[in-house]
C-alpha cells in the first residue's frame, strides 16, 4: 500500500489542469444503460472509481472501449447480465447509481448494498421508495437489492424528504424511461445532477426545472447514444485553491469554472486571497499573506460543500484567528481533525462542529487518511508543515484525485510516491 512523502514549507506556484468530474462521470456511466445505441463520454479522469464503475458495466455484459484520452465508448446493447455484484460494489458507493437506469431499460435490477468513505450513514431508502412509487416491486435479499417491474416504469409524484444528490439522480434517470409524467420535489441542485441532466436531454430526455429543486421529467420511449464531456471536478477545483490559500501561495487552474463554486470562492475571498476568473480559469494569489480564519457550515448546494470542509479546516489550521466549522450533511465526517492536531494544531471538537484556532506553523508528522477528503486536508497540512508528513492510506485519495502527486509538483510542491 503506498504512502505520501511531503516535505513542508515550499512556495507553491504555478498552473494546473484541472480533470473532469468524478462525481459527475460516474452517473453519466451509469446513464449509458439507458440507451439502445452507442454512448462516448469524454473528459472522464483517470481514477479508481471510474475504472471500478466501468469493471461494473463490463461484468455485466456491456461493451467499453477506453481510447488514450479517456474517452469511453460504451455500448449497452451487448448487456446480458442484471446483477451489480458485492465484489465491485463494495469498494463504491456510487455503484448503487445503476440501479435505476438497469430497471428502467431491463424491469429488472439485482444490486449488492454499496459501500465507499467511513463518513456515515448514508441510507438508500430514498431510492428505493421512488423505484417502489413509479411501480417497481423491492426486496431486499442476502444483501443485494432485488427490483422488478411489469412492464414500464410509471410516472410519480415523488417528494425526497431529504435532499440527497444520489437519490435524485436514480430517480431522474429512471424516470427518462417511465411511462409518463414524474416530478422530482426537493431534488438535489448540485452542478453534477445538472450535468446527468443534460446528459439525458442530449440523449433524448425532456427533462424541465433543471438547475432547480422540482424536476419534472416527461417519460420517452428510447434513450440513444450521444457524445459528452463531462463536465470540470470543481473539488478538485477547490482543493487546489485551498492549498495554495494555505500555503500563501500564488496558483492558476485551467478547463475549470468558477459558476460552480461561488460558495467555496467567497470563502476564500474572507480568507484574503485574491481571485481572478475567466470562462475557463480561476486565479488566486495570496500576496505572500497568511489567510485568515473562516467560519463555515456546510448545507446541500448553493452553500458550502462538504466535500471542501476538511481543506478549509486544514487552511483554519494555520490561518490567523480562530473560524468556525459546522458540518451539518455527514456525522463523521470532522475524522480527520484527530490527524491534524497529531501535527500541532489547536482543534477542539464539539459534536458536529469544529473551532479551528491558527497556529503559526504546524509540524511534520506521520498521519493516517480515513476517507477521500480528510486524506487531501491531510496532504494541504503536510505541504504547509515544518519537517517531513507521511500519509498513510492513500488508496482513499486515489479514488477522488487524478495524479495528485504530479499536479502538485507541478506548483512546487515536495511530494512524492513512496512504497510501505
Amino acid at each position: 500500500m503506498d504512502k505520501l512523502l511531503i516535505t513542508g514549507g515550499n512556495p507553491l506556484a504555478g498552473e494546473v489542469r484541472i480533470s473532469g468530474s468524478k462525481n459527475s462521470g460516474l452517473p453519466i456511466l451509469a446513464a449509458t444503460l439507458l440507451a439502445d445505441s452507442p454512448m462516448h463520454v469524454c473528459n472522464l479522469p483517470h481514477l479508481n472509481d471510474i475504472t471500478t464503475m466501468l469493471a461494473l458495466l463490463r461484468c455485466m455484459g456491456v461493451g467499453v472501449t477506453i481510447d488514450e484520452k479517456m474517452c469511453v465508448e460504451v455500448d449497452p446493447s451487448s448487456i446480458n447480465d442484471y446483477t451489480a455484484p458485492y465484489d465491485l460494489v463494495k469498494t463504491m458507493r456510487a455503484s448503487i447509481l445503476v440501479l435505476g437506469p438497469i430497471l428502467a431499460r431491463h424491469g429488472v435490477a439485482n444490486v449488492s448494498f454499496p459501500g465507499g468513505c467511513a463518513i456515515g450513514s448514508r441510507p438508500v431508502d430514498i431510492h428505493l421508495r421512488g423505484l417502489e412509487a413509479m411501480g417497481a416491486e423491492i426486496t431486499v435479499d442476502e444483501g443485494y437489492i432485488r427490483a422488478r417491474s411489469d412492464g414500464r416504469l410509471k410516472g410519480a409524484h415523488i417528494f425526497m424528504d431529504t435532499v440527497t444528490v444520489g437519490g435524485t439522480e436514480n430517480l431522474l434517470m429512471a424516470a427518462a424511461l417511465a411511462d409518463g409524467k414524474t416530478v422530482l420535489e426537493n431534488a438535489a441542485r448540485e452542478p453534477e445532477v445538472v450535468d446527468l441532466a443534460n446528459c439525458l436531454v442530449a440523449m433524448g430526455a425532456n427533462i424541465e426545472g433543471i438547475g432547480t429543486d422540482t424536476l419534472t421529467i416527461h417519460g420517452v420511449e428510447r434513450l440513444q447514444g450521444c457524445t459528452f464531456s463531462v463536465m470540470p471536478d470543481r473539488i478538485e477545483t477547490g482543493t487546489f485553491l485551498t492549498a495554495a490559500a494555505a500555503a500563501r501561495g500564488r496558483v492558476l487552474l485551467k478547463d475549470t469554472d468558477a459558476h460552480m463554486l461561488e460558495a467555496v470562492l467567497l470563502k476564500l475571498e474572507e480568507a484574503g486571497a485574491h481571485l481572478n476568473t475567466g470562462p475557463d480559469w480561476i486565479e488566486l494569489d495570496m500576496k505572500g499573506n497568511r489567510p485568515r480564519a473562516v467560519n463555515l457550515k456546510t448545507a446541500p448546494y448553493p452553500a458550502f460543500p462538504t466535500d471542501m470542509q476538511a481543506q478549509f479546516t486544514a487552511m483554519n489550521a494555520v490561518a490567523e484567528g480562530t473560524g468556525t466549522v459546522i458540518e451539518t450533511i455527514f456525522e463523521n465526517r470532522l475524522i480527520q481533525i484527530h490527524e491534524l492536531n497529531r501535527m500541532g494544531a489547536d482543534i477542539k471538537l464539539e459534536g458536529n462542529t469544529a473551532i479551528v484556532t491558527g497556529v503559526e506553523v504546524l509540524k511534520g508528522a506521520p498521519v493516517m487518511a480515513s476517507d477521500l477528503r480528510a486524506s487531501a486536508s491531510l496532504v494541504i497540512a503536510g505541504m504547509v508543515a515544518q519537517g517531513e508528513t507521511v500519509v498513510d492510506r492513500i488508496y482513499h485519495i486515489d479514488r477522488g484525485y487524478e495524479c495528485i502527486e504530479e499536479k502538485l509538483q507541478l506548483i512546487g510542491a515536495n511530494i512524492r510516491r513512496v512504497p510501505s
